[in-house]
């Protein structure tokens, strides 16, 4: 897998910005990123509350982070599970939603999945990002239910595409 900043960087939020993997640098950032999600307040806090993003994470899991390339700034990232295959989390900044950083990520997301030889990518989604994965060409396969205590609602579970 890369560990370089890609190539095919794109303008976003007036920067350029590109996807690398992620590394122990980053994993306040990314902790900080998952905590302070405004998608995970009211009912849903309790999943985010205390969550910590490890350097045995990143270290374990393919984690890619989308950055601006003159500033650094962390926008948002994902990690991809390989076996079995599955969107494990991804976030993007509040401020820097429907900027395209997530379609950038899911973009990546597919490139990565591809090169490992996978077809599709299960995804367990929050339940208000589930219109965000059809948009981007994933399709409802079922709902996971509720697992408390640490998840208290259904989530939708999808498949996306990776060809």
């Amino acid at each position: 897998m890369r560990s370089g900043i890609t190539s095919g960087a794109r303008r976003l939020l007036g920067e350029d910005v590109g996807v690398r993997r992620a590394g122990g640098r980053d994993v306040k950032r990314l902790t900080r990123l998952v905590r302070h999600s405004r998608a995970y307040e009211g009912p849903y806090a309790p999943m985010v509350a205390g969550y910590r993003v490890g350097q045995d994470y990143v270290e374990t899991h393919e984690v890619f982070a989308a950055v601006g390339e003159t500033t650094g700034r962390l926008l948002g990232f994902y990690s991809l599970i390989l076996d079995p295959p599955e969107l494990d989390l991804m976030f993007v900044a509040d401020d820097a939603q429907g900027a395209g950083i997530g379609r950038l990520l899911i973009g990546h997301l597919r490139d990565e999945a591809r090169t490992a030889g996978l077809t599709e990518v299960r995804i367990v989604s929050h339940p208000p990002a589930e219109a965000f994965y059809t948009s981007v060409g994933a399709r409802r396969t079922g709902t996971v239910r509720a697992a408390p205590p640490a998840v208290m609602w259904d989530r939708p579970e999808l498949v996306l595409p990776v060809v």
